[in-house]
């Protein structure tokens, strides 16, 4: 019998959370507010970001559009960064959540079609297997890449993500 598509991303979900939590772990806090560059995300505001991921893919399998207008959103944009540590637990309990949801979504829930909109403007519909691969997996992976060149850039040695790095390798 074919695995569930939940069974088959699972695994996914599992290494690429904890990926993400080695590199938000390493979130100095002494410099939250750091930006490289006036238009980019402030250190404490991408770091806020990558630890909404969960709450984005809950909403995806249980909702059936997201609407990012609405004013239940409005609690998300508002997230201020105050330690590394709060951080993490919100994170942990936003993974550990999401992933109780993912576990017990049969197949037709994950292939039903979602939309994300901002008021009257959809920016697309798309089943919810691909919004969780690409905009919420991958667009966390892209997220966490910047992560890593914001920490590069403060001298914080870089864990092992998809194998070792230069402040890991092995002789």
């Amino acid at each position: 019998m074919p695995m569930s598509i939940a069974a088959n991303l699972l695994p996914e979900y599992d290494l690429e959370m904890a990926s993400t939590r080695r590199v938000l772990a390493l979130v100095p806090e002494a410099h939250a507010d750091r930006k490289p560059h006036p238009k980019s995300f402030s250190l404490s505001g991408l770091a806020l970001h990558l630890a909404n991921f969960p709450t984005w893919g809950m909403l995806t399998v249980t909702c059936p559009e997201l609407d990012l207008a609405s004013p239940e959103m409005a609690p998300q944009q508002r997230d201020a960064f105050s330690t590394t540590a709060a951080l993490l637990a919100r994170f942990d309990d936003g993974v550990a959540a999401f992933r109780r949801i993912l576990a017990d979504s049969p197949d037709a829930t994950l292939q039903a079609m979602w939309t994300l909109k901002s008021g009257s403007m959809t920016f697309f519909t798309l089943p919810r297997t691909v919004v969780l691969r690409s905009s919420v997996i991958n667009h966390m992976i892209h997220h966490r890449g910047q992560m890593t060149v914001y920490l590069r850039m403060l001298d914080v040695p870089l864990p092992d993500l998809y194998g070792p790095t230069a402040d890991t390798k092995r002789a």
